[in-house]
């Protein structure tokens, strides 16, 4: 029986390991999630609250106390109601994510077929907004448009927005090497310090940002100009290199990486 009393022994070192691996892991995501849905306020705003509390605790402000005490419910609602977007996007995140996916599904990303398309798009001023999914589902966005379930190709993105058909005021969406569906409506930015001059394409490629991880291409109307919302960011006229190398590198086509580029500037 010294087997069962050494397997005793290894689970004493064992569960204190596993506990702090998994506790790690999740303190990992859950700041993954707060960076990328800018719940930062949320942090910020429970801090406070916890170091009112701390005081009030260390100073015997009793008043204090019975106040915080007696509305600890209504604080809960309160904060619910005032960082309820970026609650949702949160529960969002955690309901729809697929972290623990060891490969990508379906063929991989054409994605010179849609630079192509972009610089096309570019020159001639033609607007267009094409959303790349990565782990967080898009399903209420494809609800919103036309499946398509087509091959990723250029000449179908010309087709979808480089003419007037009913489908190009819309985003297309893209799930690896595929056009899912193609005229989808996506959230407009809540961001209160976003430029005034971005139109309506700019708002809904930075809200799906702020909702989703999804990566969103932009080609401006107006001036031709290429950008990037991902991560509740958005990366304005950007040239076609620094495009596409931020997207390998985002979607995990790194080895397709001609030039080590570095982080476009923000500018809303």
């Amino acid at each position: 029986m010294d087997w069962l009393s050494n397997i005793g022994v290894y689970s004493d070192y064992i569960r204190p390991v596993l506990d702090i691996l998994i506790l790690s892991l999740i303190i990992y995501y859950i700041y993954k999630i707060l960076v990328q849905t800018r719940a930062i306020q949320l942090v910020k705003g429970a801090f406070l609250i916890a170091v009112l509390y701390a005081i009030a605790i260390f100073l015997q402000l009793t008043t204090l106390l019975w106040i915080m005490n007696s509305l600890a419910t209504v604080l809960v609602i309160i904060i619910a109601i005032v960082f309820q977007p970026e609650l949702r996007s949160i529960f969002t995140r955690i309901g729809q994510s697929d972290w623990f996916r060891l490969s990508p599904r379906g063929r991989p990303y054409q994605l010179d077929s849609v630079l192509n398309a972009v610089e096309i798009l570019s020159s001639r001023r033609r607007g267009c907004l094409i959303v790349f999914s990565r782990r967080v589902g898009l399903k209420n966005v494809l609800e919103t448009g036309t499946k398509l379930n087509a091959d990723l190709s250029t000449s179908l993105i010309l087709t979808i927005f480089g003419s007037d058909t009913p489908l190009h005021d819309g985003a297309v969406v893209v799930q690896t090497g595929t056009i899912v569906a193609a005229g989808c409506f996506l959230p407009l930015s809540e961001q209160a310090d976003i430029r005034r001059s971005f139109g309506t394409r700019h708002r809904a490629a930075l809200g799906l940002s702020e909702n989703t991880d999804a990566i969103v291409l932009v080609v401006s109307e107006e001036t031709g100009a290429i950008s990037l919302a991902y991560d509740a960011n958005l990366y304005y006229d950007l040239s076609l290199t620094e495009t596409g190398n931020v997207m390998r590198r985002l979607l995990d086509l790194r080895e397709q990486t001609d030039v080590v580029e570095k982080e476009p500037d923000i500018d809303r």
